[in-house]
């Protein structure tokens, strides 16, 4: 219930559940759903509905009162016990394919070797299923692309790497016009679903392109193989801290059109964690190279 608890503090916020949905990265059917499900739960409804509006009403306003103290205690929940307690408990770290593949190996076995006592569990997932898990409080922090909606003032966010976006030829392919290839040659899309995935679609459609797609995929590495196998070609970011394209793939820049995307770690506010798991976070943190901001 937590979950459609925050939901309900953010239509009281944003006055609709559109503009909530908006906010919390939600549809405006989902928030609506939501909403539904909390009544039910609650055996009374929270909103005068006229149309296609909803409005709290009193019985509303005061369950909203009770919500956010609610969500409050729940985010302090451990918060203060004891450090050895915290110390001792499994960490969970959720993690996309391409931060598991790179830094994440070396991250860990530096943080055991100075927390022997600990452990720890990796989640592997797409960005918006591991954020979910943060915000639910399933795991600790996570991993992920930077999601394309605001975060509550629960989470925190820490941008560790922006990664340009390339067009992915067959080496074999001649030429550097990458409107003129995009336009021309089959296309294996980053799949829309990911964030990621979203950001090539906005790239293309702002770009005046239309391309023929041939396969989407959500795993990096096998639309670096598809194109490898002379597939198509693809727009994908040049993962952190290094990328070496395979001898097949050949890289081509969008100089000025190049576009990022964010990786970082995302997690509850600091008092949520104990110490093991900030100093995992402070380890993740260092394994990246400052991030340039620069465009």
């Amino acid at each position: 219930m937590i979950r459609e608890l925050k939901t309900l503090i953010a239509v009281a916020r944003e006055g609709t559940f559109s503009a909530a949905g908006e906010k919390i990265g939600l549809t405006q059917a989902a928030v609506s759903a939501q909403m539904q499900r909390l009544e039910a739960e609650l055996g009374f409804a929270l909103f005068d509905r006229t149309g296609r509006s909803a409005q709290l009403n009193a019985a509303g306003r005061q369950t909203l009162a009770q919500a956010e103290e609610l969500v409050r205690l729940y985010g302090n929940l451990g918060a203060g016990a004891a450090e050895d307690a915290s110390a001792a408990r499994v960490i969970a770290i959720g993690a996309i394919a391409s931060a598991q593949r790179s830094v994440l190996p070396d991250v860990l076995a530096r943080f055991h070797k100075q927390h022997e006592g600990c452990r720890t569990r990796v989640v592997p997932g797409v960005s918006m299923s591991l954020f979910d898990q943060v915000d639910a409080g399933e795991l600790d922090m996570a991993l992920i692309i930077r999601p394309p909606f605001s975060m509550h003032g629960d989470l925190r966010w820490t941008t560790l790497a922006r990664e340009p976006f390339r067009l992915l030829v067959p080496r074999r392919l001649k030429g550097d016009d990458w409107s003129e290839i995009l336009a021309s040659h089959p296309f294996v899309r980053y799949d829309r679903v990911s964030f990621g995935g979203r950001q090539v679609d906005r790239f293309l459609r702002a770009s005046h392109l239309d391309v023929r797609d041939v396969c989407e995929v959500d795993e990096l590495e096998a639309i670096v193989g598809l194109v490898a196998k002379g597939l198509g070609v693809a727009l994908a970011p040049e993962t952190a801290p290094h990328r070496r394209w395979p001898a097949g793939v050949r890289a081509i820049d969008l100089g000025q059109h190049t576009f990022h995307r964010e990786v970082g770690l995302v997690h509850r506010n600091s008092r949520s964690l104990g110490a093991a798991a900030r100093a995992l976070s402070a380890l993740v943190a260092a394994a990246y190279p400052a991030p340039a901001f620069t465009r």
